[in-house]
């Protein structure tokens, strides 16, 4: 394994569809996620459009572009319908193999490093149609979704693009808060899967594959888990690209405020004994009063975009979120937040 941080890009919105980063794509079916949106246009538009976005939203000229902007990896969410009818029970959604093949050929000639997330939030809310609890946002039981992180980690075992499978996208774990427990995935729940899929990702593409557990905003609870001398190559991971709304972020003071917020999830993080990764992260600040004026926000951005890359430094690994979106969002798309003098900063 590489000893240099990673430096990159999410690829959001891309094989699974996002309504922020593509907003056009739900607005016709009055449709707010990927879900509705099959219920709106039925299964055979929906896959219309799912292919022409694909093919047209991320291409290997964005793989050159974010090599060339100084980047060396790339974050890609697979949805866990990945191998359409040839996997676990799809339903409407369309698979994607063939693209993930092809992202990590584009990867693999232009130097980039790839790692790929299974899309799926364990503990998100779930609408109750008959989806497994603890796997909120699919229908598929656990063992199913272990068949599917188990045959990527063997396809792409021996590729030398592929640099770490990340256990779920995004978690929602249950917590105590006083005498009641928040909604949520139960810890153990979530720590019994995290152990099974490490055991398949090993078995499926050996010990240099780098292992990655969400923290689902918990950092301090993952202490003493997954020791490193029984397991090898697991880090955690930090989503930090939404920040807590109680900051006055009207100066550059309640700027460095948020900005000291994430490093101290970070250095929390790092009490667990693996090394840190922010999985997600943006340039985008919260509401802050009428007074403040679109040049004044665009400044503090750039406060805040480049404090955040300071803030990280000693991380393993840092990905922005996202690579691009349709409307070219300040905050969120590293194409506008990232400029000459942010990318100067990447090393």
């Amino acid at each position: 394994m590489d000893d240099h941080p990673l430096h990159g890009v999410n690829l959001t919105g891309w094989l699974t569809l996002e309504s922020w980063v593509t907003p056009e794509l739900f607005a016709e079916a009055g449709a707010l996620d990927e879900e509705s949106l099959v219920t709106a246009l039925g299964a055979k538009r929906y896959a219309d459009y799912v292919r022409r976005h694909r093919a047209a939203f991320v291409t290997r000229d964005d793989f050159v572009k974010i090599s060339a902007r100084g980047f060396n990896a790339v974050r890609l969410s697979v949805p866990w319908y990945v191998y359409g009818e040839e996997g676990p029970e799809p339903g409407p959604y369309l698979g994607c193999i063939e693209l993930v093949d092809e992202a990590l050929e584009w990867a693999e000639e232009i130097g980039l490093k790839v790692v790929f997330a299974l899309a799926i939030n364990p503990g998100a809310p779930h609408t109750g149609s008959g989806m497994a609890p603890d796997l909120a946002d699919c229908h598929l039981p656990r063992e199913r979704v272990l068949d599917v992180l188990y045959a990527l980690s063997k396809r792409y075992a021996s590729r030398v693009g592929f640099f770490g499978m990340e256990l779920a996208d995004d978690i929602v774990p249950q917590v105590r808060r006083g005498l009641t427990l928040t909604d949520g995935v139960a810890i153990h729940r979530l720590r019994n899967y995290y152990r099974e899929a490490y055991e398949l990702v090993r078995n499926a593409a050996g010990e240099d594959v780098v292992v990655i557990l969400p923290d689902g905003g918990v950092p301090t609870g993952w202490g003493r888990f997954m020791a490193q001398r029984h397991y090898h190559n697991v880090w955690l991971d930090c989503h930090l690209d939404h920040p807590g709304e109680s900051v006055d972020v009207s100066g550059p003071t309640g700027v460095r405020t948020l900005v000291g917020r994430c490093a101290r999830h970070v250095k929390q993080a790092s009490r667990s004994g693996m090394p840190v990764m922010v999985g997600k992260w943006s340039a985008s600040l919260p509401m802050a009063d009428q007074t403040m004026t679109p040049e004044g926000r665009i400044a503090l951005e750039r406060v805040y975009t480049s404090e955040q890359i300071a803030a990280y430094e000693g991380c393993a690994a840092w990905f922005f979120n996202t690579w691009k979106t349709s409307g070219m969002l300040a905050g969120w798309d590293a194409r506008v937040a990232l400029a000459t003098f942010e990318r100067g900063m990447i090393v």
